[in-house]
């Protein structure tokens, strides 16, 4: 495991930066309790090891009229390692779809899908996702609210799982 190998100032720095990525390196190093010319050496070398991915701005979907949010749980006629690339990039070109996860069990993919309304997403729906080679079944979920949206890893529980007090 990569979380063992990191040492508390680092995943600090991670746990900090999940919370908070717009944050100066001068406010990051003062929150891990280090200066900040190191504190920089250490987020560089965490992102070239590719446990910092990127940064975002967290937007609000509703606000910006993005009224629908909708669960896509997809089955696909063939399994075959090909038919799943196939299907994973033709996911990457559809801007209504904001994530893809396959799955083991009963479904192949779910889809998380956001859409300016209902009609917009049926469109999606009937003439791109149900009309896809190899998409032998759709069943949708409409999200009425949420309760929970948290981005990352829980870090108090790497840090419990690790022997140590975060």
């Amino acid at each position: 495991m990569v979380a063992s190998r990191l040492d508390a100032i680092d995943r600090k720095i991670l746990a900090e930066l999940q919370a908070d990525g717009r944050m100066t390196n001068v406010e990051l190093a003062k929150r891990v309790g280090i200066s900040a010319p190191p504190c920089l050496r250490r987020v560089r070398t965490l992102e070239e090891a590719g446990l910092i991915r990127g940064y975002h701005a967290e937007v609000n979907s509703r606000e910006l009229g993005f009224e629908v949010q909708v669960f896509a749980m997809v089955g696909l006629e063939s399994q075959a390692e090909t038919e799943l690339k196939a299907f994973e990039e033709k996911c990457r070109g559809w801007p209504l779809v904001r994530e893809c996860h396959m799955l083991n069990g009963e479904v192949d993919f779910i889809l998380k899908c956001v859409a300016p309304d209902l009609s917009s997403f049926q469109g999606f729906l009937t003439e791109q996702l149900l009309t896809t080679p190899n998409v032998a079944s759709v069943k949708t979920s409409l999200v009425i609210r949420g309760a929970k949206d948290e981005p990352g890893v829980p870090f108090d529980v790497l840090e419990e799982r690790l022997g140590r007090t975060p």
